[in-house]
């Protein structure tokens, strides 16, 4: 049983209560109207899960993934068709293709990995109020209906009965807390060093673990479950988009040559086996500089995917020129209205900051899975 907090809507750090000012003072529609005529650069949001705010004392799994409770989702797809240009990625693809210009304030909405919550929550409400979207999943938890690694190894951290975590992999041995906030930042910690190692390293380190404190990942819990493909079919009658985000949710630029391709190329074949033929369509999973560079690029291209996004933050001005690697704005739970309304419409001034050293290029990506 998992307790559910209420969202005080309080504008958090600098940037929110900014946006919370700019929001109040009514500026915002005009403003945005007047950017829209000098600079027609695509914004894509960047979404993972959508769900009542969890007491961090309660949960259990990765609270970073959370992006909004649902009725915050609700008012900002309604701003988004009142205000803005909400848009297909393939539509985006077949405009770079053609060499027509993007209408103005266009957006696109992504989420990646492919929690049920996606279906359960943001489907009804993608459908309901006519917005387009477009879901990156891992195709094998898909087919396998196991948790996502990396939440598995925060679920593992805090539930653990073990008092040392060791770590070799990482050069990482520490004492676990009793206490739920302290694991929780160790479990931060162990993400962060874990994605300088190679992407089958990263799993072989989870593997072990999950023997170690027989904590065998083999069905998901309610809390951490991929969508079915049953699931997956009925969003994409209803029109909208299903992409790949790996087969396995590794980071690209980690795997072998021979690895990289497989991945590529059979979360593709999976695409094509249970949704049919459509626009291939690409988010690197992690996503940041260090989760994918050209070698990935070229695969991605190679194979036939029309788009890719990664994780890094900014807009996109001419996406022709990055189209296999186009910048995004994350939603975070922090994010009010008031925020989220001043970044769609600064976003180079308001987006949400992120600590470089997730991207190794001089860019900040804006989340770590």
């Amino acid at each position: 049983m998992v307790t559910h907090l209420e969202d005080s809507g309080r504008a958090v750090g600098l940037r929110g209560q900014l946006g919370q000012l700019c929001y109040s003072s009514g500026l915002l529609h005009s403003l945005q109207r007047v950017r829209s005529w000098w600079r027609r650069d695509l914004r894509v949001l960047a979404y993972h899960r959508v769900l009542p705010l969890p007491d961090p004392a309660s949960y259990e799994f990765d609270l970073g993934l959370i992006s909004t409770p649902p009725e915050q989702f609700r008012e900002q797809m309604l701003l988004l068709k009142q205000r803005f240009h909400p848009m297909r990625l393939s539509d985006v693809a077949a405009a770079i293709d053609e060499g027509r210009e993007l209408p103005a304030d266009a957006v696109v909405v992504t989420f990646d990995d492919g929690y049920d919550d996606n279906y359960h929550v943001v489907f009804p409400i993608l459908r309901e109020l006519g917005v387009p979207a477009t879901f990156f999943v891992s195709t094998g938890h898909i087919d396998s209906g196991r948790p996502y690694a990396y939440d598995w190894l925060v679920h593992m951290v805090l539930l653990s009965p073990a008092t040392r975590l060791s770590l070799p992999e990482l050069g990482l041995d520490v004492a676990l807390p009793a206490d739920r906030n302290g694991r929780r930042a160790i479990a931060v910690d162990v993400l962060y060093r874990m994605k300088e190692l190679g992407a089958l390293d990263q799993a072989a380190m989870i593997e072990r673990l999950e023997h170690e404190w027989d904590m065998p990942s083999d069905v998901a819990p309610p809390d951490c479950r991929p969508m079915t493909w049953d699931q997956l079919r009925e969003m994409h009658a209803a029109g909208l988009e299903i992409g790949s985000h790996g087969v396995h949710h590794w980071m690209l630029s980690k795997l072998p040559q021979a690895e990289l391709e497989a991945e590529i190329r059979q979360s593709k074949e999976a695409l094509e086996r249970e949704l049919g033929v459509a626009p291939l369509l690409m988010s690197y999973p992690v996503g940041s500089g260090r989760a994918f560079d050209q070698r990935v690029i070229d695969v991605t291209r190679d194979a036939g995917y029309a788009l890719a996004c990664s994780y890094i933050s900014g807009t996109n001005p001419q996406p022709a020129s990055n189209r296999y690697a186009l910048y995004r704005l994350a939603v975070e739970r922090n994010m009010g209205k008031g925020w989220f309304d001043a970044m769609l419409t600064m976003p180079n001034l308001m987006s949400y900051p992120t600590p470089e050293h997730l991207n190794g290029q001089g860019e900040s990506p804006a989340c770590s899975h």
